[in-house]
């Protein structure tokens, strides 16, 4: 008998890519067990399914970094007293990803890359442990949202936040709908897809200078990165990430300030022109501003 759940969850998250750099995404989970019928004559009550299974993922993926803990260019390291982990993404020519953060903030894949189908056995592993008797087998569907115009993928961190989008590197898969006079602007959508593809949205008050990052060590020349910090509830973060994959705001990057700042860059450029920017944060939620 099998028992299964679509759209049980959306999972927002960052991965790291030897190619792409920090690439922020949002995929959603559908989900099928295999079992007996249990005393309830059922395989799984879809409650627990929905609240469990829901629980579980959202625990060991969304709004963590992604780490592929067997490619070459990753060098991971503990700090047993502080409880901290300190990642190194050693990509070459000057593009190389460093963090210093709390244990909780990543999922290390035990694969050389981060991919569904990793992801998925790694989700499975974890899940397994927790089904009851009767359950024999679960298979999890990870796909992104089915999208026909303009996007893009972007990473932040919200270090107000009391949950945990305070982790300084998770991220989205977005569309964006940008109005101009009342009317779409299919352009401006390409133009927000271009410039913020695989991106880092950072905050201006959030950097240091790279002689003060923990994380200076292994860059070579330190004008190539920007180097942020900052501290929450869930304690210290850093990152060290190259400027040339960097959008750097004024304000917090959270999705309603991304709309605003998008829209009053699109009002700059058209000085006489009305703007109204929806800006998505992952699927089907964000924020609407007006310029």
């Amino acid at each position: 008998m099998q028992l299964f759940v679509n759209d049980l969850t959306v999972m927002d998250f960052s991965y790291l890519c030897a190619q792409r750099g920090m690439v922020g995404e949002s995929w959603i989970v559908d989900v099928i067990l295999d079992g007996e019928l249990n005393e309830e004559s059922m395989v799984l009550d879809f409650g627990k399914v929905k609240k469990e299974l829901k629980f579980l993922i959202d625990e060991y993926v969304d709004h963590k970094l992604l780490v592929p803990a067997e490619h070459a260019f990753s060098i991971i390291e503990r700090d047993a007293n502080s409880g901290e982990v300190k990642v190194d993404f050693l990509r070459p020519n000057g593009k190389s990803i460093h963090l210093l953060c709390p244990a909780e903030a990543y999922a290390f894949v035990y694969a050389k890359e981060v991919d569904i189908a990793s992801v998925g056995q790694y989700l499975k592993d974890v899940i397994a442990t927790h089904l009851p008797s009767n359950v024999d087998g679960i298979e999890l569907i990870l796909r992104p949202e089915v999208i026909n115009t303009p996007y893009y993928h972007y990473t932040h961190g919200l270090k107000k936040h009391d949950g945990n989008c305070q982790r300084i590197a998770h991220g989205h898969r977005s569309k964006v709908v940008v109005y101009e006079n009342d009317k779409l602007n299919v352009d401006w959508q390409e133009y927000w897809a271009k410039r913020w593809q695989d991106i880092y949205v950072g905050s201006q008050e959030d950097i240091i200078e790279g002689q003060q990052s923990a994380l200076s060590e292994k860059i070579e020349d330190l004008s190539t990165h920007f180097f942020f910090n900052y501290e929450s509830s869930q304690g210290e973060f850093s990152l060290a990430i190259p400027k040339s994959e960097c959008d750097i705001v004024d304000t917090d990057s959270t999705v309603e300030c991304l709309a605003q700042f998008m829209a009053m860059e699109l009002k700059q450029q058209r000085s006489q022109s009305r703007f109204k920017v929806l800006a998505f944060e992952g699927v089907g939620k964000g924020a609407i501003a007006y310029a």
